[in-house]
């Protein structure tokens, strides 16, 4: 073990102190003395290093702080540890001033403007990559024999199969949640019956695909993009293009294709049983039969509301699997990228989508749809 570290302090009375250190000044033996040398009130004017045995860079930082503190000169230093005050010396940032803080217009002028230039670019690259999926698609339909079959009708499975249960489920309890809070709103005017009006039209022409469209982006859209952005993080990405397999043909397409085919299927499961969960509630709340429901309904909805719904599905499940896909092809660097990335393609999907339909529900309207 080591000598432990200790100093002494000399009066001077016309230039001040000298401060003896003595022992090994390392990182063993000189933590009992740190808080000592801080205690000091007196002005230092050298260090003598003459007693001092081995010295490592903790030893050495702590003579060159308290040298730089009282503006001291530092003697009988070794060749060694004057070469490591010095090494430790340069290292030191000095008294560094803490950056102003913006004020509040500064910083909420500039974060709207960083989300603006983010949101037009992160537009542009869907775009960019919209455009990379036509391409595939158009050279997949020149050479039908490069389709990955098997890939596809996995996702199919992962996509639709998969999401029977929880898909179903939610829409059962919307379904119920409409009809309960349509009765009690329309039982102040005595219009209980009109609930399965209520029921049919929002579930067929909104809800059921609006709903379905969420649930699939946070479930399948979010593992797109962590699949994808975890193969871009162990490089089998760039070993898909190494070897002359086109990405978007292997990874992106199958999984567009069974968005696209499997929205529709879901989204009118999802009208179904939503519609059984309204008919279940009016059966035994109001006492409405389910053959009289199902009377009414074909009598208040018109086709055109489930026209609307089949028409929105597969345009939702291309947003989606865009998003997913584009997402995580974007992960750079790190496993955290892969989360961030992730939580970006749902957040986008799901904007993208209510964006959507808003735009569909006032097309639809236009055209005599409404």
């Amino acid at each position: 073990m080591g000598v432990p570290a200790d100093f002494s302090v000399e009066e001077r009375s016309e230039t001040g102190a000298v401060l003896r250190f003595s022992g090994d000044l390392d990182i063993a033996t000189i933590g009992p003395i740190d808080k000592r040398l801080n205690a000091l009130d007196q002005t230092i004017a050298l260090i003598d290093m003459a007693d001092v045995g081995h010295i490592d860079t903790v030893g050495a930082w702590i003579v060159h702080r308290l040298a730089r503190d009282h503006g001291c000169e530092i003697t009988n230093l070794s060749e060694s540890g004057s070469r490591l005050v010095e090494a430790v010396g340069k290292s030191d940032p000095g008294d560094v001033p803490a950056p102003q803080r913006p004020n509040v217009v500064t910083r909420t002028v500039s974060s709207v403007g960083e989300g603006t230039i983010l949101a037009f670019s992160s537009m542009v690259g869907m775009l960019s990559f919209f455009g990379a999926l036509v391409r595939a698609i158009l050279s997949l339909a020149v050479h039908p024999r490069r389709i990955r079959w098997a890939a596809m009708v996995r996702h199919f499975e992962l996509v639709g199969a998969s999401a029977l249960g929880i898909v179903g489920l939610m829409s059962f309890l919307i379904g119920i949640v409409i009809a309960q809070q349509g009765a009690v709103q329309l039982r102040q005017f005595g219009a209980e019956v009109f609930t399965v009006n209520l029921v049919g039209r929002l579930t067929i022409r909104e809800l059921g695909v609006l709903m379905t469209a969420i649930m699939v982006a946070g479930r399948s859209g979010s593992a797109f993009a962590a699949q994808i952005g975890t193969m871009k993080l162990t490089e089998e990405v760039d070993a898909m293009r190494t070897i002359g397999i086109s990405p978007v043909e292997a990874l992106v397409m199958p999984r567009v294709a069974a968005a696209v085919l499997m929205m529709p299927l879901l989204g009118f499961y999802s009208m179904m049983v939503a519609m059984v969960g309204g008919a279940f509630l009016c059966w035994v709340v109001l006492e409405i039969p389910p053959a009289t429901f199902i009377v009414r309904i074909q009598e208040v909805v018109p086709i055109t509301d489930f026209y609307v719904g089949i028409i929105k599905a597969p345009v939702f499940g291309l947003i989606i699997a865009l998003a997913g896909c584009y997402q995580g092809m974007q992960v750079r660097g790190n496993a955290e990228e892969v989360g961030a990335r992730t939580t970006a393609a749902v957040v986008q999907a799901i904007f993208m989508v209510i964006v959507l339909d808003a735009f569909f529900a006032v097309f639809f309207t236009e055209i005599g749809w409404g």
